[in-house]
């Protein structure tokens, strides 16, 4: 574990620009392919310090944000048979630890989805800096992890006649994260 930051990466916070940012997902489908999907509304700041132990996270997601290019796909996964987004509107994530790596960070946190509160790592990459046209610097991240939905309270499922399920319980999370420093 390195003390300082990933070059080009400077002490201060940093907020998500969501026009440049994705929250991903996928998760199997039938057994036989993957389904992604995105939340398009995401809010949540970085904050780096010279001392690694100063570092956070924290990010909120406004589930009915949520997009599969299927409607109908869509409109099941907000009803209360998955994420009830009329009971449980947002999820979040909220750091508790970060280790700087390399090139990242290794981020310990708690993700709060459809009322329930699980340890969840992120690996994260930082990808570089840059400043945009309009005078912002821009920090990139990428990060994964994998959880099981279940351990969220997401249980529905259908049994498939060739044997299986049409729903993983497993599922990757994803991160593109521009994020721009503010002053």
């Amino acid at each position: 574990m390195t003390t300082t930051l990933p070059a080009g990466l400077v002490a201060g916070t940093y907020t998500v620009d969501p026009s440049h940012s994705e929250v991903g997902f996928t998760a199997r489908h039938a057994m036989v392919t993957k389904v992604r999907g995105r939340f398009s509304d995401v809010a949540g700041t970085v904050v780096l310090a010279e001392d690694a132990s100063l570092i956070s996270v924290e990010a909120t997601i406004q589930v009915a944000s949520i997009d599969t290019r299927s409607a109908d796909r869509d409109g099941h996964l907000k009803s209360a048979d998955f994420f009830d987004v009329e009971t449980y509107p947002t999820m979040t994530y909220r750091s508790s630890a970060v280790q700087v790596t390399g090139d990242g960070f290794v981020v310990d946190g708690e993700l709060t989805l459809h009322g329930v509160t699980k340890p969840v790592q992120l690996e994260v990459t930082a990808e570089g800096v840059a400043t945009d046209p309009f005078g912002n610097s821009r920090a990139g991240f990428s990060a994964e992890a994998e959880i099981n939905r279940k351990d969220f309270g997401l249980t529905w499922n259908a049994a498939l006649e060739t044997g299986g399920v049409l729903v993983s319980e497993k599922i990757k999370i994803t991160l593109d994260i521009s994020a721009i420093k503010q002053a």
